[in-house]
């Protein structure tokens, strides 16, 4: 998907995913009529006279202070100076385009009271590459993600810094070189573009697209390892996970099933094997992936719905020209959703680095110690297991639920605040360092299966292990393992085990 037309209110997730891995993005021309009459409603609301929060009034514990007429442009403005207050290192370009995105798309539904034009300033800087420099840091998750989307909304006043490529310039100087002007905030336009939940939910949704490719290929390092180990593959039978009736649970043991079918080494497991039951991170694969894909698919849900909403405020009806004041800025179901991705993203590779574990014991594996020909002389996988326990552990304490946390802001006004902000932007992280378990389970399995040749394992196993092979040959003798490592979790992280996987593999969303 190379370009994606938004189409507020009604963008998949598919839509989403494709932005954020960097299709161009274009807005339905037919929101120009909502975006319209939205703004021109701003306009017969302010000729009314009336205070109005947001429009000619201060903001926060200061929505009782009355501002003029002469002085609401340079409320917006003062708005997003005074909130462009982030601190920390630069949000990911990805990151930033989805939350430009998510926002160009709420505003464009017409309930914002945002003028055309400065849509299309948004809408422009998309399509000519100019990522505004976002501090990753600053944000509690309610009243909308204030710090980041101020930062945002100064770039298009011609404040801040914007990443051009490579290339990080002054805002003002970026929008020249994209022959681009900057846009004079009208009433309401300062606090439309600075309160919602954008910056949280772009961050979650990375989140649980990583986490999507992150699940499919520990399922198939999952069976590699199964089959390294010679596991039993009857905890897979779909009877018993008929009886249990999670649906998650039922389609990892078919994919499990699936990428095992055809095995020489399952055919020789099933003569003269001894053992009755396999380890927990072999046999209990279906009961732990499985929950883990349930939780991904009720996040995505989640946020497939915020994405699609309108989540700043005032909202604008032009029907009746009224500014509703709500809460759509507090940002709780992201908050959850976004813990629920941190506890699959832990679990996924917490029982990968157990399979790991497994494999380098003799006692459980039937295989040589540390997987090396000759231990002792050589360590193996010794240490390569230590690091794994290593980004479990961290990602373990990462995991701790970011949404019971609250602490009051702006005098006491916002007391309670959702922190999916944080919960939300851990999420990249954590599955960066699952990805590293995996490619270390990949390395372990590859080569326990390789002590069992001539044996070999299924058609799809067989793939995924030729394809590490051909970036990184067995372990004979100990070598510097650091580049092995980083060539497996790279193929990870390029998605070559669900490539070879094909079509055996469940979809998160």
């Amino acid at each position: 998907m190379n370009e994606v037309m938004l189409c507020p209110g009604d963008v998949t997730l598919a839509q989403w995913r494709a932005v954020y891995r960097g299709a161009a993005v274009r807005l339905n021309p037919e929101c120009a009529k909502r975006v319209a009459e939205s703004a021109a409603a701003v306009a017969r609301i302010l000729a009314k006279g009336a205070p109005v929060y947001g429009i000619n009034t201060g903001f926060g514990k200061l929505a009782s202070v009355r501002i003029g007429d002469d002085d609401l442009a340079r409320l917006q403005r003062n708005i997003v100076l005074s909130h462009a207050a982030g601190v920390g290192a630069p949000s990911p370009v990805p990151v930033v385009r989805l939350m430009m995105a998510l926002k160009l798309a709420s505003l464009a539904q017409g309930a914002s009271g945002v003028r055309p034009e400065t849509i299309a300033l948004l809408e422009a800087m998309l399509a000519k590459g100019l990522t505004p420099v976002i501090p990753a840091q600053g944000s509690v998750g309610a009243s909308g993600d204030l710090a980041p989307l101020a930062h945002m909304a100064a770039t298009m006043i011609g404040v801040g810094e914007i990443f051009i490529g490579d290339a990080r310039l002054p805002a003002a100087e970026a929008l020249k070189q994209a022959d681009l002007l900057p846009v004079e905030l009208g009433p309401k336009e300062g606090l439309a573009l600075l309160n919602g939940t954008q910056f949280s939910a772009a961050n979650a949704l990375a989140g649980l697209f990583e986490a999507e490719l992150l699940f499919q290929s520990a399922l198939v390092t999952g069976a590699l390892s199964t089959e390294a180990a010679k596991g039993s593959d009857t905890p897979f039978d779909p009877r018993i996970h008929a009886l249990r009736r999670h649906k998650g649970q039922i389609e990892v043991a078919a994919a499990l099933r699936a990428l095992m079918t055809g095995s020489p080494i399952r055919a020789s497991h099933l003569e003269g094997d001894a053992r009755v039951q396999d380890p927990y991170c072999l046999r209990c694969q279906p009961q732990v992936m499985g929950a883990a894909l349930d939780v991904l698919r009720q996040a995505a849900a989640t946020l497939e719905i915020e994405a699609n909403g309108v989540s700043d405020n005032p909202l604008i009806f032009p029907d009746t020209d009224e500014a509703l004041s709500g809460g759509n800025f507090h940002a709780e179901p992201v908050a959850f959703a976004a813990d629920m991705i941190a506890l699959a993203i832990c679990e996924i590779g917490s029982i990968a680095e157990r399979r790991i574990a497994m494999l380098v014991d003799p006692a459980l594996s039937g295989l040589p110690a540390f997987l090396t020909p000759k231990p002792g002389l050589n360590s193996g996988f010794m240490i390569p297991q230590v690091t794994a326990a290593a980004l479990v552990s961290e990602n373990k304490q990462r995991a701790y639920p970011a949404s019971v946390d609250s602490i009051p802001t702006s005098a006491n006004q916002e007391d309670h605040v959702s922190m999916a902000a944080h919960g939300a932007r851990r999420l990249l992280e954590m599955a960066e360092n699952a990805t590293a378990v995996i490619g270390i389970e990949w390395l372990a399995a590859a080569q326990g299966v390789d002590f069992h040749a001539p044996l070999a394992s299924s058609e799809p196993l067989e793939a995924a292990r030729a394809c590490l092979r051909r970036k990184v040959p067995t372990l004979a003798d100990d070598r510097h393992f650091h580049p092995d490592m980083e060539r497996a979790t790279a193929l990870v992280r390029l998605g070559a085990l669900v490539a070879d996987a094909g079509d055996l593999l469940p979809e998160v969303a």
